[in-house]
């Protein structure tokens, strides 16, 4: 046998292993597939490839076990099991680039899935590993160990301060710098997924100098990097006032702004989120919110989108009306409370109705005018609805009781009381009593459309325990009129009637 057939038994030899490998590695992408080729045994023969002496073998069996372990957590914890996340690490710092990227997305794979597999791939030195390619000079590598990373950060907080700690954060920065649009998306995403979790991760992120180059990019073309740096500066502003202040003092207002028309809807939600995490802060950021526009800007963005596009928005509302009554009349002035029973109305997820209702008590509890303003488009009726419903959620009708009662409790418009008289349980209706107690003593025409409209008539119907709140309320409505006409619309009155007409002898 000549020395060339001989070398061809080996060139065959891999020229086999090469074509098992990728086509396992094709195979991989599709669930239904990653099972079988599990139970088949899959996972020792691709251990064994990444031994192999033929580099691009060992890189696309890595491809292949990265691909596996992506699909479920089973499979990710049979990557672990089988004993190769520890010849990856140690493997990462000799290999060339295309290696390198197939190794960290097998950390990645892994990390993605659960605290327990982070944790694996953190124990057996990954962090350091993936670190040190974030000092690589190809982008590709950067980008798929940032990736990595972030998959290990945002599980919580031990886990993301463990990525600091391994001196991350810079990095990641400086990878923001970087010209290559694909990494730039992935720095600003771990970034955010390290600042999640508390205020101390925020901080270094926001001591590593994140904030200015972020704000550079929020009038980027590119939607996907937009979100990312959106959701990184909310996850920053979301811990406290100092950070959010920060964020603000880079000049992020009123250029976000713009962003709430992004034909994007990540992008738009995301600047929305932005809003709702600074304005909630402190009366002084929601003013500054307020001054440039953002209130219009919002509310034009709650008519234009639904569902959970919405939900920020929502909650940006009744922070801004939380914090003092002059601010929550700013939100009525720009016209929040008709878009906020639109988006009551409109929705049908349960915790969206609930922030609703939670923004529209926020907005109505401080002062008559408030309380009017909240009454005037017909919202009380639709709050009592909501809590007396079964079908509500506990949160739904905690929300719904507690606005309701808020807002009741500084109402004196009449015409939107009067209705609730004949529906509301007795835990509401002594609040509605009582306010009938307080404005018909001072307003004639008041107690005369009282009268007119059923409403005494429904008060003298009223089965209130003597000596309780709610009979005194009743007693001091009564004392407003005559005794006659209180008479007159008491139950019973004519029956009475009847036998004083059966007794009556004419003259």
């Amino acid at each position: 046998m000549s020395q060339r057939q001989i070398i061809q038994v080996f060139e065959q030899y891999q020229k086999s292993r090469m074509h098992f490998v990728q086509t396992v590695a094709d195979l991989a992408t599709r669930p239904q597939n990653a099972e079988i080729l599990h139970i088949a045994g899959v996972m020792p023969m691709l251990h064994s490839l990444m031994l192999d002496t033929v580099p691009s073998i060992q890189q696309m069996a890595a491809v292949a076990l990265g691909r596996l372990a992506d699909q479920n957590d089973s499979l990710a914890e049979a990557v672990v099991k089988e004993g190769i996340l520890p010849q990856l690490v140690q493997s990462l710092a000799l290999h060339n680039r295309f290696y390198k990227k197939a190794a960290a997305l097998v950390l990645r794979a892994v990390a993605k899935h659960s605290p327990e597999l982070s944790q694996a791939v953190v124990g057996f030195g990954g962090v350091d590993a993936l670190v040190l390619c974030l000092e690589e000079f190809d982008p590709g590598v950067k980008e798929a160990a940032a990736w990595a990373l972030g998959c290990i950060a945002r599980h919580n907080a031990s886990l993301s301060q463990l990525v600091v700690e391994a001196g991350a954060v810079p990095l990641l920065v400086l990878c923001l710098l970087e010209p290559e649009m694909s990494l730039k998306r992935i720095a600003a995403s771990t970034l955010s997924d390290i600042c999640k979790h508390i205020p101390e991760l925020a901080q270094t992120v926001v001591d590593a100098g994140a904030i200015a180059h972020l704000a550079q990019m929020i009038l980027s073309r590119d939607a996907k990097l937009k979100r990312q740096v959106f959701s990184a500066l909310s996850q920053i502003s979301k811990h406290s006032v100092s950070l959010a202040e920060m964020v603000v003092e880079a000049e992020v207002f009123p250029a976000a702004l713009v962003s709430l028309k992004d034909p994007d809807e990540y992008v738009r939600k995301n600047v929305a989120t932005l809003m709702r995490e600074v304005v909630k802060q402190s009366p002084e950021l929601s003013q500054l919110i307020v001054n440039c526009g953002g209130l219009s800007k919002m509310i034009d963005y709650l008519g234009e989108n639904h569902g959970p596009l919405r939900l920020p928005g929502i909650m940006m509302l009744g922070y801004v009306a939380a914090h003092n009554e002059s601010l929550a009349m700013a939100v009525i002035l720009c016209k929040g409370v008709p878009q906020l029973a639109l988006c009551l109305s409109e929705e049908t997820e349960q915790h969206i109705k609930a922030a609703t209702v939670w923004s529209i008590g926020q907005l109505g509890h401080y002062t008559p005018e408030h309380a009017k303003a909240v009454a005037s488009v017909n919202l009380l009726p639709k709050l009592l609805e909501l809590y007396i419903d079964a079908r509500s959620s506990e949160d739904l009708q905690a929300k719904s009781k507690k606005a309701l009662k808020n807002i009741l409790q500084k109402c004196t418009h009449v015409p939107a009381l009067e209705p609730l008289l004949y529906n509301a349980p007795s835990n509401i209706l002594k609040h509605i009593v009582c306010q009938f107690s307080k404005v018909l003593p001072q307003d004639s025409k008041a107690r005369r459309l009282f009268v007119t409209s059923g409403g005494l008539k429904k008060v003298q119907e009223i089965d209130a325990e003597p000596g309780s709140a709610l009979q005194e309320y009743i007693n001091a409505i009564n004392s407003c009129f005559p005794e006659e006409i209180v008479r007159y619309y008491t139950p019973g009155y004519s029956e009475v009637l009847l036998q004083r007409l059966e007794s009556f002898q004419p003259a």
